[in-house]
């Protein structure tokens, strides 16, 4: 049996718990918890976790008492840093949730705990192990399209009312979808161009779609405006237009925040520098519904260009030189694309001593350096440096 330390046992954490670590190795029991919503944890429990689960006040005490042979971490993301430089200490793998941290401050603090700690760390990237991305890379490393000169990289997201609507409409705790979102993306464009990002210059549009003057608190039950509104439940049936179907947070409400006081983009884009000399642009799109979702990446050298996409779901590889293209197909149906069940492979591997991890610390780190450049770089509206790491 695994017995598993959780931080924050919310409905990602289970999940990665039920339908990855559990895929890999049906004997990983979850055995102490550090959450203060001890009933929604207990409604999340399977079933073989509900007599051994225990809840502790702290990581301290659930590690006298406990016991784990591995420790995850799925708060919310403010405090993602805390948990994990405490976590440094111990020397257990463990499971971090992204982003690893949300400020500059807490970046640092975080790599300063971890030079020297032998706490082996599997970042919560799954993209990049996804196998569609596996695959890209393979080409690349192949020589087929010669040396990677560019990349661009796209996110339409149809589900992007979550960030208005829920939680995350919290911008003290997101710091905004740099951080919480394009930190997925920018990790795997570093992956494909086998280069960190060194420079960044951004642009974020807030406050244009979703935030406005409905007062705080409104929910779409208690609205005067849902039989019109396109984002009540109602509606959202109607248009198949995706995003929750309960009644939910307005997400024009005041309390999603205002452009002067913090607020989520509605979209935003970033031109990098990678220090290969390559270059790169990512955009990522937040008010986009249905067919408009696509998520992936065009890789191009003098000798070809690589395109895939997740919502796709294949690879298509041209030749610039020769009358042939090739398409390659992938697996659907899991979760992040398949990249979920390939990090739990790798931190099971981990705790029995026999794997190694493909999203370190290291690539945790560079991924929210890059992201807080992006972040300063759109509201300074200048070309940012982005700090490096060994």
């Amino acid at each position: 049996m695994i017995r598993l330390g959780v931080m924050g046992y919310g409905s990602r954490s289970n999940s990665v718990v039920r339908h990855a670590l559990r895929r890999v190795d049906p004997d990983v029991r979850v055995t102490g918890i550090v959450d203060p919503d001890q009933a929604g944890v207990r409604a999340r429990l399977d079933d073989c976790d509900r007599n051994d689960a225990q809840f502790y006040p702290d990581l301290r005490t659930m590690m006298r008492r406990a016991r784990p042979d591995a420790l995850m971490i799925g708060t919310r993301c403010n405090l993602h840093t805390p948990y994990a430089v405490q976590a440094a200490a111990y020397d257990l793998p463990l499971y971090l949730e992204k982003p690893v941290a949300i400020s500059m401050t807490q970046a640092q603090t975080l790599e300063r705990a971890y030079r020297k700690a032998r706490c082996p760390v599997v970042v919560s990237f799954p993209l990049r192990v996804s196998p569609l991305c596996s695959m890209t890379r393979e080409f690349i490393n192949r020589d087929c399209i010669g040396r990677p000169e560019h990349i661009t990289a796209l996110n339409y997201v149809p589900y992007g009312t979550c960030y208005w609507e829920g939680g995350y409409r919290d911008y003290n705790v997101t710091q905004g979808l740099f951080l919480q979102k394009a930190t997925h993306d920018l990790d795997y464009m570093m992956f494909l161009m086998d280069s960190p990002i060194v420079r960044v210059a951004a642009m974020a549009a807030r406050g244009r779609v979703f935030g406005g003057n409905k007062r705080a608190g409104l929910t779409c039950a208690k609205c005067r405006e849902q039989d019109t509104c396109p984002e009540s439940p109602a509606n959202r049936q109607r248009n198949q237009s995706g995003g929750t179907l309960k009644d939910h947070l307005c997400p024009f409400g005041k309390d999603c925040g205002s452009p002067a006081t913090g607020i989520n983009e509605d979209a935003s884009s970033a031109l990098l520098e990678f220090a290969s000399g390559a270059q790169g642009i990512y955009t990522q799109v937040f008010y986009s519904r249905r067919d408009a979702h696509r998520r992936g990446a065009i890789i191009s050298g003098y000798q070809g260009t690589l395109d895939f996409d997740w919502t796709r779901n294949d690879l298509k590889y041209i030749r610039h030189h020769a009358p042939f293209s090739d398409t390659v197909k992938a697996g659907e149906g899991l979760s992040h694309f398949g990249g979920d069940l390939e990090l739990a492979y790798d931190f099971i591997g981990i705790i029995k001593g026999r794997g190694r991890s493909r999203t370190t610390m290291q690539d945790g780190l560079r991924s929210v350096y890059a992201c807080l450049s992006a972040k300063e770089s759109a509201e300074k509206g200048r070309f940012v440096k982005v700090r490096q790491i060994d």
